[in-house]
Protein backbone atom coordinates (compact mmCIF):
# COMPACT_ATOMS: atom_id res chain seq x y z
CA UNK A 1 0.00 0.00 0.00
CA UNK A 2 1.15 3.53 -0.83
CA UNK A 3 -0.20 6.74 0.67
CA UNK A 4 -0.94 10.07 -1.02
CA UNK A 5 -2.57 13.08 0.65
CA UNK A 6 -4.80 15.58 -1.15
CA UNK A 7 -6.86 18.53 0.02
CA UNK A 8 -10.53 17.81 -0.63
CA UNK A 9 -13.13 20.16 0.93
CA UNK A 10 -15.72 18.63 3.25
CA UNK A 11 -19.17 17.92 1.88
CA UNK A 12 -20.71 20.88 3.73
CA UNK A 13 -19.52 24.46 4.30
CA UNK A 14 -19.79 24.20 8.08
CA UNK A 15 -17.50 21.16 8.23
CA UNK A 16 -15.05 22.73 5.76
CA UNK A 17 -14.65 25.79 7.97
CA UNK A 18 -14.31 23.54 11.01
CA UNK A 19 -11.54 21.56 9.34
CA UNK A 20 -9.70 24.85 8.83
CA UNK A 21 -10.61 25.99 12.36
CA UNK A 22 -12.08 29.20 10.99
CA UNK A 23 -14.48 31.59 12.75
CA UNK A 24 -17.35 31.78 13.36
CA UNK A 25 -17.55 27.97 13.43
CA UNK A 26 -14.89 27.61 16.12
CA UNK A 27 -17.05 29.66 18.50
CA UNK A 28 -19.70 26.92 18.46
CA UNK A 29 -17.39 24.51 20.30
CA UNK A 30 -15.61 24.55 23.66
CA UNK A 31 -12.18 23.50 22.40
CA UNK A 32 -10.06 24.71 19.49
CA UNK A 33 -8.17 22.04 17.57
CA UNK A 34 -5.37 24.51 16.90
CA UNK A 35 -4.51 24.77 20.60
CA UNK A 36 -1.12 23.03 21.09
CA UNK A 37 -2.16 22.06 24.63
CA UNK A 38 -5.62 20.91 23.61
CA UNK A 39 -5.51 17.35 24.89
CA UNK A 40 -3.51 18.12 28.03
CA UNK A 41 -6.16 20.73 28.89
CA UNK A 42 -8.94 18.26 28.20
CA UNK A 43 -7.36 15.64 30.49
CA UNK A 44 -7.14 18.29 33.23
CA UNK A 45 -10.84 19.09 32.74
CA UNK A 46 -11.77 15.39 32.90
CA UNK A 47 -9.92 14.94 36.19
CA UNK A 48 -12.33 17.44 37.78
CA UNK A 49 -15.24 15.07 37.10
CA UNK A 50 -16.34 11.66 38.33
CA UNK A 51 -17.19 8.79 35.98
CA UNK A 52 -18.76 5.37 36.66
CA UNK A 53 -15.51 3.69 35.58
CA UNK A 54 -15.81 0.35 37.38
CA UNK A 55 -19.44 -0.21 36.50
CA UNK A 56 -18.90 0.94 32.90
CA UNK A 57 -15.95 -1.41 32.43
CA UNK A 58 -18.02 -4.30 33.78
CA UNK A 59 -20.87 -3.50 31.40
CA UNK A 60 -18.56 -3.29 28.38
CA UNK A 61 -16.78 -6.48 29.40
CA UNK A 62 -20.13 -8.23 29.69
CA UNK A 63 -21.24 -7.04 26.26
CA UNK A 64 -17.96 -8.08 24.62
CA UNK A 65 -17.80 -11.47 26.33
CA UNK A 66 -18.92 -13.47 23.27
CA UNK A 67 -16.87 -11.53 20.71
CA UNK A 68 -13.28 -12.14 19.54
CA UNK A 69 -10.88 -10.73 22.12
CA UNK A 70 -7.18 -10.26 22.88
CA UNK A 71 -4.72 -9.24 25.55
CA UNK A 72 -4.92 -5.68 24.18
CA UNK A 73 -8.68 -5.64 24.82
CA UNK A 74 -8.12 -6.81 28.40
CA UNK A 75 -5.50 -4.08 28.83
CA UNK A 76 -7.97 -1.45 27.61
CA UNK A 77 -10.60 -2.61 30.10
CA UNK A 78 -8.01 -2.39 32.86
CA UNK A 79 -7.03 1.13 31.82
CA UNK A 80 -10.69 2.22 31.75
CA UNK A 81 -11.13 1.00 35.32
CA UNK A 82 -8.24 3.20 36.42
CA UNK A 83 -7.60 6.62 34.91
CA UNK A 84 -7.66 6.29 31.11
CA UNK A 85 -9.47 8.72 28.86
CA UNK A 86 -11.17 7.51 25.69
CA UNK A 87 -11.35 8.37 22.02
CA UNK A 88 -14.90 7.54 21.02
CA UNK A 89 -17.10 7.56 17.95
CA UNK A 90 -20.08 5.62 16.74
CA UNK A 91 -22.31 4.50 13.91
CA UNK A 92 -25.29 2.32 13.18
CA UNK A 93 -24.62 -1.39 12.80
CA UNK A 94 -24.47 -1.90 9.04
CA UNK A 95 -24.66 -5.39 7.58
CA UNK A 96 -21.15 -6.76 6.91
CA UNK A 97 -19.96 -3.49 8.57
CA UNK A 98 -21.95 -1.31 6.13
CA UNK A 99 -20.34 1.46 4.03
CA UNK A 100 -16.60 2.04 4.25
CA UNK A 101 -16.97 5.22 6.30
CA UNK A 102 -17.80 3.06 9.34
CA UNK A 103 -14.44 1.32 9.00
CA UNK A 104 -12.74 4.69 8.45
CA UNK A 105 -14.27 5.85 11.73
CA UNK A 106 -13.03 2.80 13.64
CA UNK A 107 -9.54 3.28 12.22
CA UNK A 108 -9.64 6.98 13.16
CA UNK A 109 -10.62 6.15 16.75
CA UNK A 110 -7.79 3.65 17.13
CA UNK A 111 -5.18 5.81 15.43
CA UNK A 112 -5.97 8.93 17.47
CA UNK A 113 -6.01 6.98 20.74
CA UNK A 114 -2.57 5.54 20.03
CA UNK A 115 -1.22 8.90 18.88
CA UNK A 116 -2.45 10.83 21.90
CA UNK A 117 -1.41 8.20 24.45
CA UNK A 118 2.16 8.77 23.31
CA UNK A 119 1.89 12.56 23.09
CA UNK A 120 0.26 13.29 26.44
CA UNK A 121 1.93 10.39 28.28
CA UNK A 122 -1.39 9.27 29.71
CA UNK A 123 -3.48 6.15 28.98
CA UNK A 124 -5.97 6.58 26.14
CA UNK A 125 -8.22 3.79 24.84
CA UNK A 126 -10.35 3.48 21.68
CA UNK A 127 -14.11 2.93 22.08
CA UNK A 128 -16.71 2.32 19.38
CA UNK A 129 -20.29 3.15 20.32
CA UNK A 130 -22.81 1.17 18.25
CA UNK A 131 -26.07 3.09 17.83
CA UNK A 132 -28.18 -0.02 18.40
CA UNK A 133 -31.04 2.07 19.77
CA UNK A 134 -31.73 3.54 16.31
CA UNK A 135 -34.66 2.17 14.33
CA UNK A 136 -33.71 3.34 10.82
CA UNK A 137 -33.54 -0.19 9.44
CA UNK A 138 -33.77 0.99 5.80
CA UNK A 139 -30.41 2.67 6.20
CA UNK A 140 -28.57 -0.52 7.14
CA UNK A 141 -30.46 -3.42 5.50
CA UNK A 142 -28.35 -3.59 2.34
CA UNK A 143 -24.89 -3.25 0.89
CA UNK A 144 -23.56 -2.49 -2.58
CA UNK A 145 -21.38 -4.91 -4.47
CA UNK A 146 -19.50 -4.81 -7.75
CA UNK A 147 -21.02 -7.57 -9.85
CA UNK A 148 -19.96 -8.14 -13.48
CA UNK A 149 -18.45 -4.67 -13.52
CA UNK A 150 -21.62 -2.92 -12.34
CA UNK A 151 -22.76 -1.48 -9.03
CA UNK A 152 -25.47 -3.63 -7.51
CA UNK A 153 -27.55 -3.10 -4.36
CA UNK A 154 -28.09 -6.33 -2.43
CA UNK A 155 -30.83 -6.00 0.17
CA UNK A 156 -31.28 -8.31 3.13
CA UNK A 157 -34.59 -10.22 2.72
CA UNK A 158 -35.91 -10.17 6.30
CA UNK A 159 -38.08 -7.14 6.91
CA UNK A 160 -38.63 -4.97 9.98
CA UNK A 161 -42.11 -3.46 9.77
CA UNK A 162 -42.26 -1.61 13.08
CA UNK A 163 -40.01 0.99 14.73
CA UNK A 164 -38.19 -1.32 17.08
CA UNK A 165 -34.53 -0.75 17.91
CA UNK A 166 -32.12 -2.47 15.55
CA UNK A 167 -30.59 -4.22 18.59
CA UNK A 168 -33.86 -6.12 18.87
CA UNK A 169 -33.77 -7.36 15.28
CA UNK A 170 -33.05 -11.09 15.63
CA UNK A 171 -32.10 -12.59 12.30
CA UNK A 172 -32.94 -16.06 11.05
CA UNK A 173 -29.56 -17.78 10.81
CA UNK A 174 -30.16 -19.72 7.60
CA UNK A 175 -31.49 -16.59 5.86
CA UNK A 176 -28.44 -14.61 6.96
CA UNK A 177 -26.14 -17.44 5.88
CA UNK A 178 -27.64 -17.55 2.38
CA UNK A 179 -27.56 -13.77 2.03
CA UNK A 180 -23.91 -13.51 3.11
CA UNK A 181 -22.95 -16.26 0.66
CA UNK A 182 -24.81 -14.43 -2.09
CA UNK A 183 -23.00 -11.17 -1.34
CA UNK A 184 -19.52 -12.69 -1.12
CA UNK A 185 -19.96 -14.74 -4.30
CA UNK A 186 -21.16 -11.63 -6.11
CA UNK A 187 -17.71 -10.24 -5.41
CA UNK A 188 -16.12 -13.12 -7.31
CA UNK A 189 -14.27 -16.22 -6.21
CA UNK A 190 -10.70 -15.56 -5.10
CA UNK A 191 -8.10 -17.39 -3.04
CA UNK A 192 -9.41 -15.52 0.02
CA UNK A 193 -13.14 -16.15 -0.42
CA UNK A 194 -13.32 -19.42 1.51
CA UNK A 195 -11.50 -18.07 4.58
CA UNK A 196 -13.81 -15.03 4.62
CA UNK A 197 -16.90 -17.25 4.47
CA UNK A 198 -15.60 -19.45 7.30
CA UNK A 199 -15.08 -16.39 9.53
CA UNK A 200 -18.51 -14.99 8.68
CA UNK A 201 -20.16 -18.36 9.30
CA UNK A 202 -18.65 -18.34 12.80
CA UNK A 203 -20.01 -14.84 13.41
CA UNK A 204 -23.48 -15.75 12.12
CA UNK A 205 -23.67 -18.84 14.29
CA UNK A 206 -22.41 -17.21 17.50
CA UNK A 207 -24.66 -14.13 17.28
CA UNK A 208 -28.41 -13.55 17.15
CA UNK A 209 -29.02 -9.86 16.46
CA UNK A 210 -27.72 -7.82 13.54
CA UNK A 211 -26.04 -5.46 16.02
CA UNK A 212 -24.12 -8.29 17.68
CA UNK A 213 -23.25 -9.67 14.23
CA UNK A 214 -21.78 -6.27 13.39
CA UNK A 215 -19.88 -6.06 16.69
CA UNK A 216 -18.48 -9.56 16.25
CA UNK A 217 -17.05 -8.67 12.82
CA UNK A 218 -15.61 -5.37 14.05
CA UNK A 219 -13.85 -7.07 16.94
CA UNK A 220 -12.52 -9.86 14.71
CA UNK A 221 -10.89 -7.15 12.59
CA UNK A 222 -9.69 -4.76 15.31
CA UNK A 223 -9.26 -6.73 18.54
CA UNK A 224 -5.46 -6.55 18.34
CA UNK A 225 -5.61 -2.75 18.69
CA UNK A 226 -7.34 -2.73 22.07
CA UNK A 227 -10.68 -1.56 20.72
CA UNK A 228 -13.67 -1.66 23.08
CA UNK A 229 -17.19 -1.80 21.67
CA UNK A 230 -20.58 -1.23 23.28
CA UNK A 231 -24.17 -1.29 22.03
CA UNK A 232 -26.03 1.81 23.19
CA UNK A 233 -29.13 -0.35 23.70
CA UNK A 234 -27.43 -3.04 25.79
CA UNK A 235 -29.79 -3.55 28.80
CA UNK A 236 -27.09 -3.48 31.53
CA UNK A 237 -25.89 -0.16 30.08
CA UNK A 238 -29.42 1.20 30.40
CA UNK A 239 -29.40 0.22 34.07
CA UNK A 240 -26.19 2.18 34.55
CA UNK A 241 -27.65 5.20 32.72
CA UNK A 242 -30.73 5.52 34.94
CA UNK A 243 -29.50 8.51 36.99
CA UNK A 244 -28.73 10.57 33.89
CA UNK A 245 -31.97 9.56 32.15
CA UNK A 246 -33.74 10.98 35.18
CA UNK A 247 -31.92 14.29 34.65
CA UNK A 248 -32.83 14.24 30.96
CA UNK A 249 -36.52 13.71 31.78
CA UNK A 250 -36.53 16.50 34.36
CA UNK A 251 -34.64 18.89 32.11
CA UNK A 252 -36.24 18.04 28.77
CA UNK A 253 -37.76 21.48 28.30
CA UNK A 254 -34.52 23.24 29.20
CA UNK A 255 -32.50 21.10 26.77
CA UNK A 256 -34.82 21.98 23.89
CA UNK A 257 -34.62 25.65 24.83
CA UNK A 258 -30.80 25.54 24.90
CA UNK A 259 -30.55 23.81 21.53
CA UNK A 260 -33.03 26.25 19.98
CA UNK A 261 -31.01 29.19 21.31
CA UNK A 262 -27.78 27.77 19.90
CA UNK A 263 -29.49 27.12 16.57
CA UNK A 264 -30.48 30.78 16.40
CA UNK A 265 -26.83 31.73 16.84
CA UNK A 266 -25.74 29.35 14.07
CA UNK A 267 -28.49 30.28 11.60
CA UNK A 268 -27.74 33.94 12.35
CA UNK A 269 -24.28 33.31 10.91
CA UNK A 270 -25.81 32.03 7.68
CA UNK A 271 -25.53 28.27 8.23
CA UNK A 272 -28.27 25.73 7.57
CA UNK A 273 -29.42 23.76 10.59
CA UNK A 274 -28.95 20.01 10.87
CA UNK A 275 -31.21 19.09 13.79
CA UNK A 276 -34.93 19.34 13.02
CA UNK A 277 -36.38 20.10 16.42
CA UNK A 278 -39.93 20.99 17.39
CA UNK A 279 -40.58 23.54 20.12
CA UNK A 280 -42.00 20.87 22.44
CA UNK A 281 -39.39 18.16 21.77
CA UNK A 282 -38.42 16.04 24.80
CA UNK A 283 -35.46 14.46 22.96
CA UNK A 284 -36.15 10.99 24.35
CA UNK A 285 -37.82 7.83 23.10
CA UNK A 286 -39.86 5.40 25.16
CA UNK A 287 -40.76 1.94 23.88
CA UNK A 288 -44.42 0.90 23.79
CA UNK A 289 -45.55 -2.42 22.33
CA UNK A 290 -42.09 -2.96 20.86
CA UNK A 291 -41.95 0.38 19.02
CA UNK A 292 -39.90 3.48 19.86
CA UNK A 293 -42.14 6.47 20.52
CA UNK A 294 -40.58 9.94 20.30
CA UNK A 295 -41.70 12.03 23.26
CA UNK A 296 -42.84 15.64 23.30
CA UNK A 297 -43.49 17.85 26.32
CA UNK A 298 -47.01 19.17 26.64
CA UNK A 299 -47.39 21.30 29.75
CA UNK A 300 -46.74 19.06 32.73
CA UNK A 301 -47.18 15.92 30.65
CA UNK A 302 -45.28 14.00 28.01
CA UNK A 303 -46.93 12.52 24.96
CA UNK A 304 -45.99 10.48 21.94
CA UNK A 305 -45.09 12.50 18.87
CA UNK A 306 -48.38 11.49 17.23
CA UNK A 307 -50.43 11.79 20.42
CA UNK A 308 -50.83 8.03 20.84
CA UNK A 309 -49.55 7.87 24.44
CA UNK A 310 -49.56 10.25 27.41
CA UNK A 311 -47.41 10.13 30.53
CA UNK A 312 -46.92 12.23 33.60
CA UNK A 313 -43.33 12.82 34.68
CA UNK A 314 -43.95 10.50 37.59
CA UNK A 315 -45.10 7.73 35.24
CA UNK A 316 -41.93 8.09 33.18
CA UNK A 317 -39.84 7.95 36.33
CA UNK A 318 -41.62 4.75 37.39
CA UNK A 319 -40.94 3.19 33.97
CA UNK A 320 -37.31 4.26 34.25
CA UNK A 321 -37.01 2.68 37.68
CA UNK A 322 -38.62 -0.65 36.73
CA UNK A 323 -37.66 -1.03 33.06
CA UNK A 324 -34.89 1.40 31.97
CA UNK A 325 -34.37 -0.50 28.71
CA UNK A 326 -37.59 1.08 27.43
CA UNK A 327 -35.82 4.45 27.28
CA UNK A 328 -33.48 5.55 24.51
CA UNK A 329 -31.84 8.75 23.32
CA UNK A 330 -32.30 10.80 20.20
CA UNK A 331 -29.69 12.74 18.26
CA UNK A 332 -29.62 15.50 20.91
CA UNK A 333 -29.39 13.48 24.12
CA UNK A 334 -27.14 10.66 22.89
CA UNK A 335 -24.01 12.88 22.92
CA UNK A 336 -24.94 14.07 26.42
CA UNK A 337 -25.34 10.50 27.64
CA UNK A 338 -22.04 9.54 26.06
CA UNK A 339 -20.30 12.42 27.79
CA UNK A 340 -21.83 11.48 31.16
CA UNK A 341 -20.62 7.88 30.83
CA UNK A 342 -17.17 8.18 29.28
CA UNK A 343 -14.08 10.26 30.17
CA UNK A 344 -13.91 11.41 26.56
CA UNK A 345 -10.63 12.88 25.37
CA UNK A 346 -12.08 13.42 21.88
CA UNK A 347 -15.07 12.47 19.77
CA UNK A 348 -14.42 11.29 16.20
CA UNK A 349 -16.98 12.79 13.82
CA UNK A 350 -17.93 12.75 10.18
CA UNK A 351 -18.86 15.98 8.30
CA UNK A 352 -22.57 15.73 9.15
CA UNK A 353 -21.87 15.03 12.80
CA UNK A 354 -19.59 18.05 13.10
CA UNK A 355 -22.46 20.25 11.93
CA UNK A 356 -25.03 18.90 14.37
CA UNK A 357 -22.65 18.81 17.37
CA UNK A 358 -22.17 22.54 16.89
CA UNK A 359 -25.86 22.96 17.69
CA UNK A 360 -25.42 21.23 21.08
CA UNK A 361 -22.97 23.59 22.80
CA UNK A 362 -25.51 25.16 25.16
CA UNK A 363 -27.12 21.76 25.87
CA UNK A 364 -23.74 20.52 27.10
CA UNK A 365 -23.43 23.60 29.28
CA UNK A 366 -26.89 22.90 30.73
CA UNK A 367 -25.64 19.43 31.72
CA UNK A 368 -22.55 20.93 33.35
CA UNK A 369 -20.19 19.54 30.70
CA UNK A 370 -17.82 20.90 28.14
CA UNK A 371 -18.33 19.44 24.72
CA UNK A 372 -15.31 17.18 24.03
CA UNK A 373 -12.89 18.14 21.26
CA UNK A 374 -14.53 17.12 17.99
CA UNK A 375 -11.89 15.58 15.74
CA UNK A 376 -12.85 14.99 12.08
CA UNK A 377 -12.45 11.35 11.14
CA UNK A 378 -9.92 10.31 8.54
CA UNK A 379 -11.20 10.51 4.97
CA UNK A 380 -9.84 7.64 2.90
CA UNK A 381 -10.17 6.47 -0.68
CA UNK A 382 -8.80 3.16 -1.93
CA UNK A 383 -7.23 3.42 -5.38
CA UNK A 384 -6.72 0.05 -7.04
CA UNK A 385 -3.85 -0.42 -9.50
CA UNK A 386 -6.06 -1.17 -12.48
CA UNK A 387 -8.09 1.99 -11.79
CA UNK A 388 -4.90 4.05 -11.39
CA UNK A 389 -3.68 2.78 -14.77
CA UNK A 390 -6.94 3.79 -16.45
CA UNK A 391 -6.68 7.26 -14.90
CA UNK A 392 -3.19 7.61 -16.38
CA UNK A 393 -4.32 6.29 -19.77
CA UNK A 394 -7.21 8.77 -19.90
CA UNK A 395 -4.98 11.58 -18.57
CA UNK A 396 -7.48 12.38 -15.81
CA UNK A 397 -6.89 14.34 -12.60
CA UNK A 398 -7.29 12.26 -9.42
CA UNK A 399 -8.16 15.41 -7.47
CA UNK A 400 -10.96 16.27 -9.92
CA UNK A 401 -12.29 12.70 -9.86
CA UNK A 402 -12.54 12.68 -6.06
CA UNK A 403 -14.33 16.02 -6.13
CA UNK A 404 -16.83 15.51 -8.94
CA UNK A 405 -16.28 12.23 -10.78
CA UNK A 406 -15.61 11.83 -14.52
CA UNK A 407 -18.96 12.60 -16.15
CA UNK A 408 -17.73 15.94 -17.57
CA UNK A 409 -14.64 14.32 -19.10
CA UNK A 410 -16.69 11.38 -20.41
CA UNK A 411 -19.14 13.77 -22.10
CA UNK A 412 -16.28 15.74 -23.64
CA UNK A 413 -14.85 12.55 -25.11
CA UNK A 414 -18.25 11.52 -26.44
CA UNK A 415 -18.78 14.94 -28.02
CA UNK A 416 -15.42 14.57 -29.75
CA UNK A 417 -16.21 11.22 -31.38
CA UNK A 418 -19.90 11.36 -32.22
CA UNK A 419 -20.80 12.16 -35.85
CA UNK A 420 -22.30 15.63 -35.70
CA UNK A 421 -22.84 15.71 -39.47
CA UNK A 422 -24.99 12.56 -39.28
CA UNK A 423 -27.07 14.07 -36.48
CA UNK A 424 -27.48 17.25 -38.53
CA UNK A 425 -28.52 15.25 -41.60
CA UNK A 426 -31.18 13.38 -39.62
CA UNK A 427 -32.43 16.66 -38.13
CA UNK A 428 -32.57 18.25 -41.60
CA UNK A 429 -34.49 15.29 -43.04
CA UNK A 430 -37.00 15.41 -40.19
CA UNK A 431 -37.45 19.16 -40.52
CA UNK A 432 -37.95 18.90 -44.32
CA UNK A 433 -40.55 16.17 -43.86
CA UNK A 434 -42.37 18.20 -41.21
CA UNK A 435 -42.43 21.26 -43.52
CA UNK A 436 -43.85 19.14 -46.34
CA UNK A 437 -46.59 17.83 -44.07
CA UNK A 438 -47.42 21.39 -42.98
CA UNK A 439 -48.15 22.12 -46.67
CA UNK A 440 -50.16 18.92 -47.12
CA UNK A 441 -52.45 19.31 -44.09
CA UNK A 442 -54.45 22.43 -45.16
CA UNK A 443 -54.86 21.11 -48.73
CA UNK A 444 -56.10 17.72 -47.51
CA UNK A 445 -58.47 19.40 -45.03
CA UNK A 446 -60.22 21.15 -47.92
CA UNK A 447 -60.95 17.79 -49.50
CA UNK A 448 -61.99 16.05 -46.26
CA UNK A 449 -61.66 17.39 -42.68
CA UNK A 450 -61.13 13.84 -41.43
CA UNK A 451 -57.88 13.53 -43.41
CA UNK A 452 -56.20 16.04 -41.05
CA UNK A 453 -56.02 13.62 -38.09
CA UNK A 454 -54.84 10.79 -40.36
CA UNK A 455 -51.98 12.93 -41.68
CA UNK A 456 -50.98 14.03 -38.15
CA UNK A 457 -50.84 10.38 -37.04
CA UNK A 458 -48.75 9.60 -40.10
CA UNK A 459 -46.37 12.45 -39.23
CA UNK A 460 -46.12 11.22 -35.62
CA UNK A 461 -45.21 7.76 -36.94
CA UNK A 462 -42.39 9.23 -39.04
CA UNK A 463 -41.15 11.22 -36.01
CA UNK A 464 -40.94 7.95 -34.04
CA UNK A 465 -38.90 6.47 -36.86
CA UNK A 466 -36.49 9.40 -36.82
CA UNK A 467 -36.11 9.02 -33.02
CA UNK A 468 -35.51 5.31 -33.50
CA UNK A 469 -32.86 6.07 -36.13
CA UNK A 470 -31.11 8.50 -33.75
CA UNK A 471 -31.19 5.91 -30.97
CA UNK A 472 -29.78 3.14 -33.16
CA UNK A 473 -27.01 5.28 -34.64
CA UNK A 474 -25.98 6.51 -31.17
CA UNK A 475 -26.05 2.95 -29.83
CA UNK A 476 -23.88 1.74 -32.71
CA UNK A 477 -21.44 4.60 -32.24
CA UNK A 478 -21.22 3.97 -28.49
CA UNK A 479 -20.63 0.29 -29.18
CA UNK A 480 -17.76 1.26 -31.48
CA UNK A 481 -16.22 3.38 -28.68
CA UNK A 482 -17.37 1.23 -25.76
CA UNK A 483 -13.87 0.25 -24.71
CA UNK A 484 -12.89 3.82 -23.88
CA UNK A 485 -16.33 4.86 -22.59
CA UNK A 486 -16.24 1.80 -20.34
CA UNK A 487 -12.98 3.02 -18.85
CA UNK A 488 -14.65 6.24 -17.73
CA UNK A 489 -17.49 4.19 -16.21
CA UNK A 490 -14.99 1.95 -14.40
CA UNK A 491 -13.22 4.92 -12.79
CA UNK A 492 -16.54 6.47 -11.80
CA UNK A 493 -17.80 3.21 -10.26
CA UNK A 494 -14.61 2.78 -8.25
CA UNK A 495 -14.03 6.31 -6.94
CA UNK A 496 -17.34 8.22 -7.27
CA UNK A 497 -20.03 5.50 -7.48
CA UNK A 498 -23.43 6.97 -8.26
CA UNK A 499 -21.83 10.40 -7.86
CA UNK A 500 -21.06 9.75 -4.17
CA UNK A 501 -17.74 9.39 -2.36
CA UNK A 502 -16.43 5.83 -2.45
CA UNK A 503 -16.80 5.53 1.34
CA UNK A 504 -20.58 5.95 1.15
CA UNK A 505 -21.16 3.06 -1.26
CA UNK A 506 -18.41 0.46 -1.19
CA UNK A 507 -18.08 -2.18 1.51
CA UNK A 508 -14.90 -3.49 3.14
CA UNK A 509 -15.47 -7.07 1.99
CA UNK A 510 -14.96 -6.15 -1.66
CA UNK A 511 -11.38 -5.24 -0.81
CA UNK A 512 -10.80 -8.11 1.63
CA UNK A 513 -12.06 -10.61 -0.91
CA UNK A 514 -9.73 -9.22 -3.55
CA UNK A 515 -6.65 -8.39 -1.49
CA UNK A 516 -6.78 -10.75 1.45
CA UNK A 517 -7.90 -11.03 5.06
CA UNK A 518 -4.79 -9.05 6.13
CA UNK A 519 -6.13 -5.99 4.32
CA UNK A 520 -7.10 -4.23 7.56
CA UNK A 521 -3.86 -5.01 9.39
CA UNK A 522 -1.85 -3.66 6.43
CA UNK A 523 -4.02 -0.56 6.42
CA UNK A 524 -3.43 -0.04 10.13
CA UNK A 525 0.33 0.04 9.55
CA UNK A 526 0.09 3.16 7.38
CA UNK A 527 1.12 6.52 8.93
CA UNK A 528 -2.35 8.08 8.79
CA UNK A 529 -2.15 11.62 10.18
CA UNK A 530 -4.96 13.89 11.36
CA UNK A 531 -3.89 16.79 9.15
CA UNK A 532 -7.25 17.50 7.50
CA UNK A 533 -6.15 16.02 4.17
CA UNK A 534 -7.82 13.28 2.18
CA UNK A 535 -5.81 10.05 2.15
CA UNK A 536 -5.59 8.13 -1.12
CA UNK A 537 -4.37 4.59 -0.46
CA UNK A 538 -2.97 2.91 -3.55
CA UNK A 539 -3.34 -0.87 -3.47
Amino acid sequence: MELESLYIPATNRFASLYLQQQPPVTSFFHYNLGDPNLFENRVADLKKRDFPRQALAEVIEGYMESFPSSKEVEDSLGKLREDASVIIGGQQAGLLTGPLYTIHKVISIIKLAKEQEKKINSPVIPVFWVAGEDHDYQEINHIFTKHQGRLEKVGYPERLVDKRMTSEFIYEKETMRKWVNQVIHHLGETEFTQDILIDLEDAIESCNSIVDFFSHIIMSLFKDYGLLIIDSAYPPLRELEKPFFLQLIEGSGSITEKVKTQQEVISGEGFSLTIDMKDHAANLFVTENGERILLEKEGEYFRGKNGEFHYSQRQLEEILHSDPHRFSNNVVTRPLMQEWLFPTLAFIAGPGEIAYWGELKQAFEWAGFKMPPIVPRLNLTFLERDTAKIIDDLELSLHTILLQGVETEKQSYWDSVKDVTLETSIDDAERALRESYEEIIPKAAIIDKGLESIIEKNLAFHKQQFDYLRLKTEKSLKSKHQLKLGKYDSVQASLRPDGSPQERIWNLYYFMNRYGTDFVSELMQLPLEFDGKHKVIKI
